[in-house]
């Protein structure tokens, strides 16, 4: 039987990988309610990846999302609300339907957990990027990651390279640890290569 629930959804222009952190500043309304009530009942809410320039795609939306957690929250400098988001559990979006107050609230089917797998040998060179990053203190504290899981590392990977967003999409849909890292390896190669262009 298929686990569903109720989640209140945020479409943004950004897509975020479990263990992801994600700054948020809260201006609507409809979205300031959201906060409220996932901190009132200490429940998530889901953020996809909203698509404008695929208008009728998912309702303009991507049908699979992760669940952010408010793991923080303050007062700006410019009054607004703060919130310090982690991402958590990857959901797909069976139904949406809109409150009176123009909130998302999306029918989710969560996905099941990647199971912990071991990092192969041919990923060992994105072992050594993760370990380069974790040493800049303000890049750390922006992911929970394990090096020697494939998973936690591949999530932890999409979250912090500067991908284009349909790549970064491709990443999170994947179930396939192993292949998220085989991915990876060759996004990083493009990049490397593309800068060493840059150079000559």
């Amino acid at each position: 039987m298929t686990n569903t629930d109720s989640l209140a959804l945020f479409p943004l222009h950004v897509v975020l990988m479990p263990g992801g952190r994600l700054p948020l500043r809260i201006f609507e309304s409809r979205y300031i309610d959201m906060v409220r009530e996932c901190l009132r009942q200490d429940v998530g809410f889901g953020v996809v990846w909203r698509m404008d320039t695929e208008p009728g795609a998912g309702g303009g939306h991507a049908a699979i999302g992760t669940e952010a957690r408010i793991r923080d929250f303050t007062t700006l400098e410019d009054g607004l609300l703060g919130i310090d988001c982690e991402g958590c559990r990857r959901f797909r979006v069976r139904a949406t339907r809109a409150r009176d107050n123009g909130l998302l609230i999306g029918e989710v089917a969560w996905l099941g957990e990647e199971e912990a797998a071991s990092v192969a040998p041919r990923h060992g060179a994105l072992q050594s990027l993760m370990r380069q990053v974790l040493q800049n203190r303000e890049l750390a504290e922006r992911i929970n990651v394990d090096i020697d899981d494939a998973s936690s590392l591949g999530f932890a990977l999409a979250n912090l390279l500067p991908l284009d967003l349909p790549r970064s999409q491709q990443l999170l849909e994947m179930v396939d640890p192993a292949a998220r890292l085989d991915t990876l390896i060759e996004l990083v190669e493009e990049v490397a290569t593309r800068q060493s262009n840059n150079e000559t």
